[in-house]
């Protein structure tokens, strides 16, 4: 087949009439999904440690959880306007291995084999970039919803990294351990509090708790970030004069909480205890300069944080290869 190459004079003809063509402003170009797959890991250093983001996979959820305080039309337009599905959201789901120093920090677990199909790939990820599990020292777990805490256990309920040192909020294990919470919370809900419970129980893990400003291992402390979750913990790294937030679920949209970080989701247990953690992050990072990691962000979720009036922008970061 020939293809015939327009001429400028083509082009400037299609353009005079174009408006009478144009698609509808909520229209936009549907992608296909990726045939190699999605991307596993990516590898970076901050001052003196260096950092690999290891994925888990992804999953999508209804988009009518998203942003459920917002205007119904102005949420929309926001999500068309930023080409994004208001039926349906996407969530990658973003690791920090951390080697610095002696020590080696795994940020969340994953969720295993009970979570999505589509998730559960942050064993074999890991081995893909090189990274022995079982070398790792000490495993921080952010919360304990179930994409990041209910890959703690292999199939036979074991430990699935036995030796690592487990960290978690004192604050965030007692809320899931309180009695009598899963007949507290919604049907669709209990099975995360039934899920968070046997994880935080699982025979054979024994827990460090911790709370805002414990040093996890020196240049690896840890924020507290409630909202999403009561006791939330977001993740500092600090080496060589340089900083990275590891935010957990502080922040899931590398576009509405940023232009809207008054807007919180369905799955945010106490929404306003949500804004207000992060934005204190938000300004942190944009103050400081303070680089950030999305858990749910586009692969690798790295960037920096722009303040835009009262509000602020994702800057995915950029490497030079």
């Amino acid at each position: 087949m020939t293809l015939i190459r327009p001429t400028r004079r083509d082009l400037l003809r299609l353009a005079a009439i174009a408006p009478a063509f144009a698609m509808p402003a909520t229209a936009r170009a549907m992608l296909g999904a990726p045939t190699a797959g999605n991307p596993a890991h990516f590898s970076f250093t901050l001052g003196d440690a260096r950092l690999t983001v290891v994925s888990d996979g992804y999953f999508s959820l209804p988009g009518s959880g998203l942003a459920i305080n917002a205007p119904e039309d102005e949420k929309i337009a926001f999500l068309k306007d930023h080409f994004l599905d208001p039926e349906r959201g996407y969530s990658h789901t973003n690791h920090l291995y951390i080697e610095i120093g002696d020590a080696r920090v795994l940020i969340d677990v994953g969720s295993g084999t009970r979570w999505f199909d589509t998730t559960g790939r942050l064993m074999g990820n890991l081995e893909a970039a090189g990274i022995d599990p079982m070398g790792i020292t000490h495993v921080v777990i952010t919360h304990a919803h179930p994409d990041h805490i209910w890959g703690i256990r292999d199939d036979f309920d074991e430990p699935i990294i036995p030796d690592a040192e487990y960290i978690i909020g004192e604050a965030e294990r007692a809320y899931w351990l309180q009695d009598g919470l899963v007949d507290q919370v919604s049907a669709e809900r209990q099975q995360f509090v039934v899920g968070a419970v046997n994880s935080i129980n699982a025979e054979g893990v024994e827990w460090t708790l911790a709370g805002d400003g414990t040093e996890v291992v020196p240049g690896v402390r840890l924020l507290d970030s409630p909202g999403h979750t009561p006791g939330h913990l977001s993740v500092m790294i600090d080496s060589g004069g340089q900083q990275l937030i590891a935010t957990g679920d502080a922040l899931t949209n590398a576009y509405t909480n940023f232009a809207h970080p008054d807007w919180y989701n369905e799955t945010d247990t106490d929404g306003e205890m949500t804004v207000t953690s992060r934005r204190k992050i938000l300004d942190m990072a944009a103050s400081d300069r303070i680089a950030v990691l999305g858990y749910h962000f586009p692969f690798p979720g790295v960037g920096h944080v722009r303040r835009v009036g009262e509000a602020f922008q994702f800057v995915p970061a950029l490497w030079q290869f």
